[in-house]
């Protein structure tokens, strides 16, 4: 239901789907650190593989730095692979080293494969193929050239890249923009102005370019400040986009586009942790959660919904305490549900999901509000998952809200409106490798007392 590698984080990542309908991820992965150290967690590129973008098989190393004195020796960061002749292409950020004020010095540089699996990776050349123009990008202290993201042009026979990078126009806390480059084959790149600089955002990391099926384009982008991610929409690649707003919900980031087995998209992204497992640790790499069905309808804004290849993993109704459940609630006036309580014989909630209507959050221990959001609409029905620590609501069927929480014993699911408290029948969670033991395995829970 989520994955990690053994004993280490995941951050950024890539999808692919070879001609057998086996699926690949490839993700940055680092060790467990309470500080994040760029230039050394992020120096190599993981490979795991699945049949249903859920239970996910750890491959090992694929791909990493670069020999000393190239522009990729220090660190390897966010990758695009795609299907380029017989085999794959495929960008990636290389990281030199850092400006005298510490900033890492980023490019992008192009591997190729002869064959379709994310394996068996040659570099091309031993420089960068493109670089942030300085006409346009800052460059230096507080640049961005990371992130790229590449797919056939709709204007020509060539190639479009987008770039995170930073509009050398504005203000570097307002400055993050998807960079826009052109290219006949691959190997030989054109940078031009910003593709989209909205002047309200510090990152626009990951940006994602999706083709839908009338023509248009669905960009993605994760917005550093928020640590969710945004939609835009465009008729044609050069635009003109139109911004539609939070995709994914504070603690969902970098997302990727990809057909599921049934044939329909779906987005996955990445999922934070906290250091040490515990509700005071910072924030920190994590894990890659399970799939949501992207759902783009006419004009109205893209959005992202619980998918259904998930409900192979869920089992019968129960209402006895479980860690790892799926439940689905009503809605008729102000309702709390408790998922978790302080201690196995309270009835004091650890984790509770609250709505009013058009306002959702989640509390922890003693009400601390670990996360809220305001909808669009008033929820008739809420679907909550719980995962270890990991908790995620959908409103209307809509994915809404997530956060972490490592207090609470397992306790009933109970809904208390008015107060009046009725029991929530859940659905447990069948985890895909349930006896993992090692830094990144889901959460077990609270170690007995």
């Amino acid at each position: 239901m989520r994955y990690a590698p053994p004993g280490l984080c995941v951050n950024d990542f890539a999808l692919l789907r070879d001609e057998d309908g086996t699926y690949a991820v490839l993700h940055l992965q680092g060790p467990w650190t309470a500080e994040f150290d760029h230039l050394r967690m992020e120096t190599s590129f993981g490979r795991a593989t699945s049949a249903d973008l859920v239970h996910w098989q750890p491959q090992g190393t694929v791909f990493g730095t670069g020999l000393p004195g190239r522009f990729d020796q220090q660190a390897v960061w966010t990758m695009h692979p795609f299907r380029y002749g017989a085999g794959m292409a495929m960008f990636y950020t290389g990281v030199s080293g850092l400006t005298p004020g510490g900033w890492p010095v980023q490019s992008v540089g192009l591997a190729y494969s002869d064959r379709t699996d994310g394996t068996a990776w040659r570099r091309h050349g031993t420089g960068p193929v493109v670089e942030a123009a300085p006409r346009w990008y800052r460059t230096g202290e507080s640049m961005g050239w990371r992130d790229p993201f590449v797919v056939r042009d709709d204007a020509s026979d060539g190639w479009v890249m987008v770039v995170c990078a930073s509009d050398a126009s504005l203000p570097v806390e307002s400055g993050g923009c998807v960079a826009l480059a052109t290219s006949d084959d691959l190997e030989h790149w054109t940078v031009h102005p910003p593709l989209i600089s909205p002047g309200d955002v510090d990152e626009l990391e990951c940006p994602v370019l999706e083709r839908l099926d009338d023509g248009s384009w669905l960009l993605l982008g994760s917005i550093g400040a928020t640590r969710g991610f945004e939609a835009w929409t465009a008729p044609r690649l050069r635009g003109p986009w139109t911004r539609r707003g939070p995709l994914g919900p504070t603690g969902a980031y970098a997302p990727r586009v990809i057909a599921a087995p049934d044939g329909s998209r779906v987005v996955l992204h990445t999922t934070p942790r906290r250091v040490g497992l515990s509700d005071t640790g910072d924030r920190c790499r994590g894990m890659l959660a399970q799939p949501k069905s992207l759902v783009v309808d006419g004009d109205s804004a893209p959005r992202l919904e619980w998918w259904n290849g998930l409900n192979a993993w869920l089992g019968e109704e129960t209402d006895r305490p479980v860690l790892h459940a799926v439940g689905d609630i009503g809605v008729t006036g102000p309702v709390e549900i408790t998922l978790r309580t302080a201690d196995p014989d309270s009835d004091r909630p650890a984790l509770a999901v609250g709505c009013d209507g058009k306002n959702l959050w989640v509390t922890g221990p003693d009400g601390t509000r670990l996360g809220e959001t305001v909808l669009t609409d008033p929820a008739a029905t809420l679907r909550i998952l719980t995962v270890g620590e990991y908790v995620e609501v959908y409103a209307d069927g809509v994915f809404a809200l997530t956060t972490l929480c490592y207090s609470g014993h397992p306790a009933r699911w109970t809904a208390t409106t008015e107060g009046r408290a009725r029991t929530i029948p859940v659905r447990p969670v069948r985890l895909p490798d349930p006896h993992r033991d090692d830094a990144s395995a889901v959460w077990p829970g609270p170690s007995p007392r």
